[in-house]
């Protein structure tokens, strides 16, 4: 009878950490899951921000929308930035139409597809397109010209 009771102790205990596995396992995923969506949001949430949209981002004309001039002027004073975001590296990658794959300088610009304003340690990248538009001369008249572009983010 003894023998008969811890084996069935035995064996709902077993059956206990089976299910507190597989409970544990689904678990973690979640938050992996939880943490990409939060990063995706992230992206979003820089890319309509006051310090990189463009003008008519607040009257919800243009969403995901990245104004080139500002993210150079970011790039180049970048170290006032550095924890403003809490991510490691910002990098806006032109996609279409694509020249070469030149960083961004104020001497290329806007001859080039990489604006990198962070450039810290790349754990995790997460990305969301977007438009990234400029102001251009055409005759007499200024005009956005907008490109498609890729807003990568890395955090811890």
């Amino acid at each position: 009878m003894t023998f008969m009771l811890i084996a069935v102790t035995l064996f709902f205990a077993l059956v206990g950490i089976f299910v507190l596995s597989i409970q544990l396992n689904d678990l973690r995923s979640s938050a992996s899951d939880l943490e990409e969506q939060n990063a995706r949001f992230l992206v979003t949430k820089l890319a309509n921000s006051p310090e990189f949209s463009c003008g008519d981002a607040f009257k919800n004309s243009r969403t995901n929308c990245i104004d080139a001039d500002k993210a150079m002027i970011l790039k180049d004073n970048s170290n006032i930035y550095l924890n403003f975001w809490g991510v490691e590296n910002i990098e806006i990658r032109k996609i279409y139409p694509s020249s070469s794959d030149a960083e961004c300088t104020f001497e290329n610009y806007p001859n080039c597809n990489i604006i990198r304003i962070l450039d810290g340690k790349v754990s995790a990248e997460y990305s969301n397109f977007v438009s990234l538009c400029r102001k251009e001369s055409s005759g007499e008249d200024v005009i956005d010209k907008c490109e498609i572009a890729k807003l990568m983010v890395s955090y811890e």
